[in-house]
C-alpha cells in the first residue's frame, strides 16, 4: 500500500524492475502488478504463475514464504507484509 501520490511513481517502479526480473526467470509463465486505487492510498498486488513449484524454489530459495523488497519499497511503501501466499490453480478460462 502506497500514498495515492506516490502510486503512479511505485507502479513504474514495479513495472521496470519487477517485470522484468520476472521475464529472467526460468520457469516464470507471467506476471501481473494489480492496482487498486482507494481514497488516500494505492493497494498493489502482484501475481505470477509458474510453471511449478520447483521453479519457484529456485527463484527464491527453500524460504518460499518470505516476502522479499526492492531497496526503493521504503520510498514508497506503508507497510511491509513478511508473507507472500502461495495458491495452486484449481481451474481455468481462457478467451477465445
Amino acid at each position: 500500500m502506497t500514498p495515492r501520490a506516490k502510486a503512479d511513481a511505485y507502479a513504474a517502479l514495479l513495472e521496470q524492475r519487477a517485470l522484468s526480473g520476472y521475464r529472467a526467470v526460468p520457469g516464470n509463465l507471467s506476471a501481473y502488478i494489480l492496482r487498486r486505487d482507494e481514497a488516500e492510498v494505492t493497494h498493489f498486488m502482484t501475481v505470477t504463475y509458474w510453471e511449478s513449484e520447483e521453479c519457484v524454489r529456485a527463484f527464491t530459495g527453500d524460504d518460499v514464504l518470505t516476502a522479499r523488497y526492492f531497496p526503493e519499497d521504503e520510498e514508497f511503501l506503508l507497510e511491509f507484509e513478511p508473507f507472500v501466499q502461495h495458491y495452486t490453480v484449481a481451474a481455468e478460462m481462457r478467451a477465445t
